[in-house]
């Protein structure tokens, strides 16, 4: 019988064949080097737009800071240490009380009617016909600009204006909308959450369409209304654009200032002062850029921490569920 099996081979194997998966490798490194510096060639525009208009100016806000200066020479930078931060916090000062107040509220407001105002509209818009059209429709307001979005409203607010005029067709007295220190904040927070409700609804809107029909056929053969359907299934598949919507809402509300400054000014007094309209009057108005870079510093934390918490919070609430 003629043996077949092959005698294993003691001989070592060539040279070549045994160094070519090093050689391969090496050409592998040497690709993705290439790729790596042709990948940072391309974002060179991009990293020199981010360094020259936000890593600097970061930096130059961070030295006004701890600074006194007027605004105009370079030269006149003087020092100072947390003199800025703690002359904020200082007694006697109102940018904790009612400024900082005046934009935490203005912000927690408009997110809240933004946010129930969208979730109602988006749901309804979703069971209608013509869906373009209405999203449209609630679109207008972002796309039109906040100067002529404030004077509207400033009108219609106005003792003899649209608003008022309801109100005595009903048979209510006229307000002082935006004349009364206790109506002023929450009346320019209805037109923010109003001019904002549009950008919530597109986002929802997307959100609903990514919900599986199938959820919604199950819940009808089990019998489940409107309601518990809204609750058990719209509410918590939709909690990864609420959570886009709130942050989003909430950085814009508490960074808020054109709105403000076209229909109040910041008044009466202070009743609708917020840390943005304070920063532009500390730099602007009185030339004191110190005290308005130390200010930005402060909003820019409160924004973070407010940011981080909703984080937790939703993701905390995705645990649970």
């Amino acid at each position: 019988m003629v043996n077949t099996l092959i005698p294993e081979t003691t001989e070592p194997a060539h040279n070549g064949l045994s160094a070519g998966p090093a050689v391969t490798g090496r050409g592998q490194t040497r690709r993705r080097r290439h790729q790596a510096v042709v990948a940072y060639v391309f974002l060179t525009p991009t990293l020199l737009f981010f360094a020259v208009f936000l890593t600097l100016p970061l930096g130059f806000a961070l030295l006004l800071s701890m600074s006194r200066w007027a605004g105009f020479d370079l030269g006149d930078i003087d020092p100072v240490g947390l003199d800025n931060f703690t002359g904020l916090f200082a007694d006697g000062s109102t940018f904790l009380a009612p400024i900082l107040t005046n934009t935490l509220l203005f912000a927690l407001g408009t997110v809240a009617l933004a946010l129930a105002g969208s979730v109602l509209v988006a749901t309804c818009i979703d069971k209608l016909r013509f869906q373009g059209l209405w999203r449209t429709l609630y679109f207008l307001p972002i796309v039109t600009t906040v100067v002529a979005v404030g004077n509207v409203w400033k009108y219609m607010y106005e003792p003899g204006g649209l608003v008022n005029g309801v109100l005595n067709a009903l048979g209510l007295g006229s307000v002082a909308f935006l004349q009364d220190p206790d109506t002023a904040l929450p009346s320019v927070v209805v037109v923010q959450a109003w001019a904002s409700v549009g950008t919530a609804i597109l986002i929802l809107t997307a959100g609903l369409k990514s919900i599986p029909e199938s959820y919604y056929e199950a819940a009808a053969l089990d019998g489940a209304g409107p309601v518990t359907v809204f609750w058990k299934i719209t509410l918590p598949l939709l909690r990864p654009s609420l959570l886009f919507v709130c942050i989003t809402q909430f950085i814009t509300g508490l960074q808020s200032f054109a709105l403000i400054i076209v229909m109040t000014k910041g008044g009466p007094g202070d009743a609708t002062n917020v840390a943005a309209l304070e920063m532009y009057r500390q730099a602007f108005s009185y030339g004191d850029w110190g005290t308005a870079s130390a200010a930005a510093f402060v909003l820019f934390v409160v924004v973070l921490v407010v940011t981080l918490a909703q984080l937790w919070i939703f993701r905390r609430k995705g645990e649970d569920a």
